[in-house]
């Protein structure tokens, strides 16, 4: 159990550019960004603008900036249209976390977890896309039984040609 409370499934979509520590290891006790939105579409636009914004404090490069703010609308996406019943009103709560190398992003939701749905409206490309922008992207559960999406990326460019 990490110093946040979660516990977390070994993700087998860890990025090749995995260095030292997991991801749960990285995030510090308060966010850099703390944002709770009822789980709507309009809102996914108000965490990817907010996350436009938090780039003018991380000075990354646009591909890197785009790469980030792509991921974490599929999670958010994802929220929206698979974590609660068709009636059901629930919250997306996104955490952000940062140091001179690394943006560690999380995704929160009170619905009923990342199960195989027969009846999905998406294609099933979103997570397999995350893992391919993120460093490294872990699946799991809080203490609270929340469902969280815990995406890393690498800010540092040098450690990218390295």
């Amino acid at each position: 159990m990490s110093e946040t409370g979660s516990r977390w499934a070994p993700s087998q979509t860890d990025g090749p550019h995995r260095a030292g520590g997991t991801a749960s290891e990285e995030v510090t006790a308060t966010p850099d960004l703390e944002l709770k939105l009822p789980a709507r579409a309009e809102n996914v636009a108000v965490v990817r603008h907010a996350f436009g914004g938090f780039a003018e404090v991380l000075t990354v490069d646009e591909q890197t900036l785009a790469d980030i703010k792509l991921a974490v609308t599929e999670a958010c996406t994802n929220v929206v249209m698979h974590a609660y019943e068709d009636d059901a009103r629930g919250s997306l709560e996104v955490d952000a976390s940062f140091d001179d190398t690394r943006l560690t992003v999380v995704i929160r939701d009170n619905g009923r977890g990342i199960l195989p749905r027969p009846d999905s409206p998406g294609l099933g490309l979103g997570l397999p896309l995350i893992a391919t922008l993120a460093e490294s992207l872990e699946l799991g559960t809080d203490d609270g039984d929340h469902t969280e999406v815990r995406m890393t990326f690498r800010l540092d460019e040098q450690a990218e040609v390295a």
